[in-house]
């Protein structure tokens, strides 16, 4: 089943707006990651090696004006607010890990199907996602006391990502036009005389138009706001989506329609096409490089006008229209990326606590020892490389040289040995030098480097 969407507890909303953040491999660690685990009282443990999906929950929650249970372990939450006897979006969410009762999971319920429970949580493979779990290791829901409930529409929490991409959506959208080959009529910011009309709750009639066309050429700022935010921004759940891919998508729901545009993000996935924005299809924008689904989103819109029976007049301002929010959305993406840290991890519990994944970092049996200085370059004569190349050529080489000096093989050695003797000598030479060229090559890890050699005769 799909949960509800148009009312979600303001954690939620919370926990939409981190989608996308992910571990970074090797001795670095999210900064975002580990304010996570510092806003849950474990500053000692700010490291996104540290198992932190009860530590999302609780930043989430505490965002929201909630407290969380201030522990690390994911069942903790089975003590915390009130049971749940029916399924709510928000809900949070426990589940079991393995035979031992001490493990678990936590995350916020966004879908429940007859066999799986579907979660936004933190640490779902390395990163905040959307996954669908088997339904029986779910070990419990709660929700907080009624009186800490604060329900809110999606997008409270999200005002400036909308108000971003607001500003450039209206730049493409330009002032009031009336033209006779646009299928919307009469437009001033994006804002169509229909969609005035029903937004306002008043009647467009032949009687009206006049009247509604003056309105709409003096539609304020503030309702072509409250249009487009609960038209398009909340209706194709951009709230919902990482900031780059909810600034296309939203523009994709203004120009092509909301149930085109989740169709065309839909298709841009792989997934089922349904026109309808749920857990499932949120989950897959998750496992997706963000420029990769933008620039298949992009190239899936450019088909769509392609295909429309007015691209003659309108087309070239839509494509440049898809081009310039594409390069917005990529641009967006960069800037809220996360940063490598310039500083290494600081140093964490023992491996052996169950707050502990498996290390990120090098073994120390492989290693460099500290006393061994490590030098960025060998000897030529150390090379195996060389010496097989050597080899190889003396080889094939050495007897056309000795011919000139005037040396050959006695003739009765050629009668008893065979003309031959000497093309497998060569061969054999040949193979070895290759072997160790080959075995050189692979056993190479440092360029070369000259070394003074001294020959005596």
């Amino acid at each position: 089943m799909r949960l509800g969407v148009m009312r979600q507890p303001a954690w939620l909303v919370h926990a939409w707006a981190e989608i996308g953040q992910r571990e970074i491999a090797g001795s670095r660690s999210n900064p975002r990651i580990d304010d996570y685990i510092r806003r849950a009282g474990h500053p000692e443990l700010a490291n996104d090696a540290t198992a932190w999906c009860a530590a999302f929950v609780g930043a989430c929650l505490e965002r929201a004006g909630m407290p969380g249970t201030g522990s690390l372990m994911a069942r903790s939450y089975l003590a915390w607010g009130l049971p749940a006897s029916e399924p709510e979006p928000g809900l949070v969410a426990v589940l079991s890990r393995g035979s031992n009762p001490a493990f678990g999971h936590v995350g916020f319920l966004v879908g429940l199907t007859d066999d799986s429970v579907i979660l936004l949580g933190g640490n779902q493979s390395d990163a905040v996602t959307v996954e669908a779990y088997s339904r029986d290791r779910l070990v419990g829901l709660r929700r907080p006391p009624v009186a800490a409930q604060v329900p809110v529409q999606p997008g409270a929490a999200d005002g400036s990502a909308f108000e971003w991409s607001l500003a450039r959506i209206l730049e493409h959208e330009g002032g009031y036009s009336d033209d006779a080959f646009d299928p919307g009529g009469p437009t001033n910011k994006g804002v169509t005389l229909a969609t005035y009309a029903a937004f306002t709750g008043k009647p467009l009639e032949p009687a009206t138009r006049d009247r509604l066309k003056a309105e709409l050429r003096a539609i304020p700022d503030e309702l072509v706001a409250r249009i487009y935010r609960e038209r398009y921004w909340l209706a194709a759940r951009c709230p919902e989506l990482p900031g780059s891919l909810a600034h296309f998508h939203f523009d994709a729901a203004v120009n092509q329609g909301v149930g085109g545009a989740a169709r065309m993000l839909q298709q841009a996935l792989g997934v089922t096409i349904d026109g309808q924005i749920g857990p499932l299809t949120l989950a897959a924008v998750t496992r997706h490089s963000m420029r990769e689904l933008l620039q298949r989103y992009a190239e899936v819109r450019r088909r769509r006008y392609r295909g429309l029976g007015h691209f003659w007049r309108f087309g070239r301002g839509w494509i440049a229209r898809v081009d310039k929010t594409l390069t917005q959305a990529l641009s967006r993406d960069a800037s809220q990326r996360v940063p490598s840290p310039a500083e290494p991890r600081s140093q964490t519990t023992s491996p052996t606590s169950p707050l502990i994944k498996e290390t990120k970092t090098m073994p120390d049996s492989q290693k460099p020892a500290m006393s061994t200085p490590q030098t960025d370059a060998k000897w030529w004569g150390n090379s195996l490389t060389i010496w097989g190349t050597l080899i190889t050529a003396i080889s094939t080489v050495a007897p056309a040289i000795l011919s000139v000096f005037g040396l050959h093989v006695p003739g009765v050695l050629i009668e008893q040995l065979g003309g031959d003797i000497l093309a497998i000598v060569q061969a054999v030479g040949g193979l070895i030098g290759t072997i160790m060229t080959i075995a050189g090559r692979s056993r190479a890890a440092l360029p070369l480097t000259r070394r003074a050699v001294s020959i005596r005769v």
